[in-house]
């Protein structure tokens, strides 16, 4: 049974954060967990229905509640897809972000 998409937002977190892994599978197929240039944040890049997502590893030094976690010693994973970001994932648990549709 395929995952949904939350689900597969957890499952990475999971697989890159949790475990340390240093490639995430999704349905057979696998995607390598890098390291930033800068930082040396954890990133992967993966496809959900066609959909391409990047989950970032929460840099802890920025100004936010996600970041505050982060320092807190709490894994943080943002997901961004299109330009924006879509969800993050922490210590396992999703929030989902909807995008404001565009004035048209």
């Amino acid at each position: 049974m395929a995952l949904s998409f939350d689900e597969t937002l957890i499952e990475v977190w999971r697989q890159a954060l949790e475990a340390g892994a240093e490639a995430v599978e999704l349905g057979g197929e696998t995607f390598p967990v890098i390291r930033t240039p800068k930082r040396r944040l954890r990133q992967v890049d993966f496809q959900f229905e066609g959909r391409r997502i990047r989950g970032l590893e929460q840099n802890s030094e920025a100004k936010s509640r996600w970041a505050e976690m982060a320092r807190g010693g709490n894994k943080v994973m943002q997901f961004l897809s299109d330009g924006g970001y879509v969800a993050n994932v922490a210590n396992g648990k999703i929030t989902t972000y909807r995008r404001k549709a565009k004035d048209g």
